[in-house]
């Protein structure tokens, strides 16, 4: 598999997934006109590696700031992914990175993590 990158723009985040590291990274905010078209490329590149690369360990590491309830959805059915594969037996490590001084996305984060059982979803300040 070859590495996606996905450039960020103001209202889109920086996405870069490496298969051979297993490290995925969604950085900036999130609040693109057409969610399901932004973020399309990147699941269907996701459930291609979840398929291809079955033993390899994942960890997702995010830090967006402001996301709209579209991307939130979004957010949640990628999590859900990670979740099963989880559920699964794979080692998969979400990292919700945050600023300190944004209550709103570690709330965001706590009420993500609320809903996931297999995987380890930590909170990180910065």
């Amino acid at each position: 598999m070859t590495r996606l990158t996905i450039e960020g723009t103001k209202s889109s985040p920086r996405i870069d997934f490496d298969p051979d590291t297993g490290r995925l990274a969604i950085h900036g905010e999130s609040y693109p006109e057409n969610c399901q078209r932004f973020y399309g490329p990147a699941l269907a590149w996701l459930e291609e590696y979840l398929r291809e690369q079955r033993a390899q360990r994942l960890t997702l590491d995010m830090e967006v700031g402001y996301f709209n309830s579209s991307t939130s959805k979004t957010f949640m059915d990628l999590f859900d992914m990670l979740d099963q594969e989880a559920a699964n037996g794979r080692s998969v490590e979400v990292n919700w990175r945050y600023h300190a001084q944004n209550e709103m996305a570690q709330e965001c984060g706590e009420e993500f993590m609320q809903d996931l059982s297999g995987l380890r979803f930590n909170l990180v300040p910065l």
